[in-house]
């Protein structure tokens, strides 16, 4: 989906929308008031003071149809230049902008207007040359935005809308925001009863349903075996810390803002834990290691917590509090190669299992500049970057640097989804880090008998679950793969009165082999009972009749096919079970 707000053209062209929409506004609402009206990259939105009218989506068409009227008109947009004093007079009953030119800095001896027609608003511009361009837009919604995002202030209704240069572009933007509202996992989220949110709870603390609690242990049983496999040892840490964990950690200096507040209990000084690495050092500094010892992978399923402003809050893709796919891995200098090629390797294994496949690599870089936000070790720091590039380089990955993106403590690689609706996230990441080790006195002991700092790996595979559930949810539309399911089959007796007792033995048969399974016997017509496990999303629906009764066998259909295909109960339950034991990402 195209980004409106980085399009020079289209940012122009849905600004000057904006103000169109305003102007529309005002003939209907003669009262309207209007705060700031911005570009963002779905279109544009303008907050309006209406009184005690309050817009429904009803009133869009009603407000679009004066736009049009006004764009075919064909007014010309002209920009005039006043004084700040200029602008008080001008605009004096507007208490909007009022507010607007008062915080101008007072070196501004110049404020910019734009006029079309009987409408003039504050604006920096550009514009469109006349509003006879703006013939192909469309207004989405309308919401409550607090004036200057506190909730203290009036609620104002917030106009969203989108322009383009043609009516194909913007039909077929349109057809993308269909698309992007059936693949919303808030909204997949609620259908499949996958989370919950509640206000009473607090914003950006979702509560996972049953249904979400199987896929969540799925996922982290699957993470947790691979993990095993190759060698890591997991642990488990407590969801705070002293504030004295984070300034040894230097997280206290550098990440405070994203904390929560601290808390003191009997004279000690706590936070919520907003991410693991301090934790897992300590752990690691609870004993002495030698260089036979090492590496040493510790992984933990973690529960950390970061202050998120409420408006950045969406679903569970960002939240308040989530869990991390978190691992550290403590090696000498010379197993860091061999080490992040693991992790490499693990992270494009898991994605080809799961079907992920439109991805690329980030190496993130300090900017030598920046004397504030990173460690000051320009030896550990050329060695740290020279390093990762020389992996890349022999794992032929090819990846773009991003400068200024590293953690404080490290370079770090990145690898960048592209979901199916929306921009693009960091999925899995890992981070060289030569400098918490020193900060916690972290050695080992050489062949030699000297001791040595290690060098960490800070390690995520799927970043948070959270974020990785949400992200699933919407690449596969919530279809996902039968042994992520929450139910994997139903089974739909014909006649719940004449069927539902081979029903219930099929029910049986399939959970003693584990499969999630449940028996649909209400007493409803068969049409009605399919169609709800469509819009469940089940895997498998078995139809079980007088035939199936007969002859000991299994009908089923597969999610979005009205095929049938028959096995004998003995296959099928096989069949079943291979697909799940296998985590193929496709029934056949």
């Amino acid at each position: 989906m195209i980004n409106i707000k980085e399009n020079e053209k289209l940012n122009v062209k849905n600004h000057s929308c904006a103000h169109l929409m305003a102007q529309a506004v005002k003939h209907l609402y003669p009262h309207a008031k209007f705060w700031v009206g911005p570009v963002i990259e779905e279109g544009f939105y303008y907050d309006i003071d209406l009184g005690d009218v309050t817009l429904t989506g009803e009133d869009l068409p009603k407000i679009e149809q004066e736009m049009k009227k006004l764009a075919k008109d064909g007014k010309r947009i002209v920009r005039e230049e006043i004084s700040k004093e200029e602008a008080l007079k001008r605009f004096h009953d507007d208490p909007y902008k009022i507010d607007l030119i008062s915080r101008m800095d007072e070196n501004d001896t110049v404020i910019s207007c734009y006029t079309q027609g009987d409408f003039t608003d504050l604006c920096r511009g550009p514009h469109v040359e006349s509003v006879k361009e703006l013939k192909y837009f469309k207004l989405l919604k309308v919401s409550g935005a607090y004036w200057k995002g506190d909730s203290n202030n009036k609620m104002l209704q917030r106009i969203y809308g989108v322009c383009f240069d043609d009516e194909e572009s913007l039909n077929a933007h349109l057809q993308e925001l269909e698309e992007a509202k059936e693949r919303d996992h808030r909204k997949i989220g609620k259908d499949l009863g996958i989370y919950m949110m509640s206000d009473l709870v607090g914003k950006g603390l979702p509560m996972y349903l049953p249904n979400g609690f199987i896929v969540w242990n799925e996922l982290e049983n699957y993470i947790r075996n691979k993990e095993l496999k190759r060698g890591y040892l997991h642990v488990q840490t407590p969801p705070l810390g002293n504030v004295e964990l984070y300034k040894t950690s230097g997280h206290w200096e550098h990440y405070q803002e994203s904390m929560f507040p601290k808390m003191e209990v009997e004279g000690e000084e706590f936070v919520l834990r907003p991410m693991n690495c301090p934790h897992h050092m300590v752990i690691y500094g609870n004993d002495i290691h030698s260089y036979r010892d090492l590496p040493i992978r510790i992984a933990e399923i973690a529960r950390d917590c970061r202050y998120e402003a409420s408006g950045a809050l969406k679903g569970i893709e960002r939240v308040r509090t989530f869990c991390q796919n978190d691992s550290h891995i403590f090696c000498t200098l010379e197993q860091v190669e061999q080490e992040f090629k693991g992790v490499v390797d693990l992270i494009l294994e898991c994605y080809q299992e799961l079907g992920i496949e439109n991805y690329r690599f980030e190496l993130s870089l300090r900017d030598p500049e920046d004397k504030v936000k990173y460690h000051h070790d320009d030896e550990m720091w050329n060695r740290a970057e020279e390093m990762l590039r020389q992996v890349l380089k022999d794992l032929h990955i090819d990846y773009v640097e991003k400068i200024g993106e590293a953690a404080f403590y490290g370079p770090k690689l990145d690898v960048q989804v592209k979901p199916a609706i929306g921009n693009e996230i960091t999925l899995s990441t890992c981070q060289l880090d030569f400098c918490l080790p020193a900060k916690f006195d972290l050695t080992y002991v050489d062949h030699e008998g000297n001791k040595k700092t290690p060098v960490v790996l800070h390690r995520a595979v799927f970043g948070s679950i959270d974020r990785f559930i949400a992200y699933y949810l919407e690449e596969t539309k919530g279809k996902l793969p039968t042994w992520l399911s929450p139910v994997q089959a139903i089974v739909i007796p014909v006649n719940p009165g004449v069927h539902s007792e081979y029903g219930e033995k099929i029910k049986e048969s399939l959970q003693k082999q584990d499969i999630r399974v449940e028996i649909d016997s209400r007493n409803e017509k068969l049409g009605y009972r399919l169609r709800e496990a469509q819009m469940r999303k089940i895997p498998y629906t078995i139809i079980l009749g007088d035939q199936e009764v007969e002859a000991n066998t299994v009908s089923y259909r597969l999610f979005q096919s009205k095929d049938t295909t028959t096995l004998s109960e003995k296959d099928f339950v096989k069949k079943l079970k291979e697909e799940i034991q296998h985590k193929k990402l496709k029934s056949e």
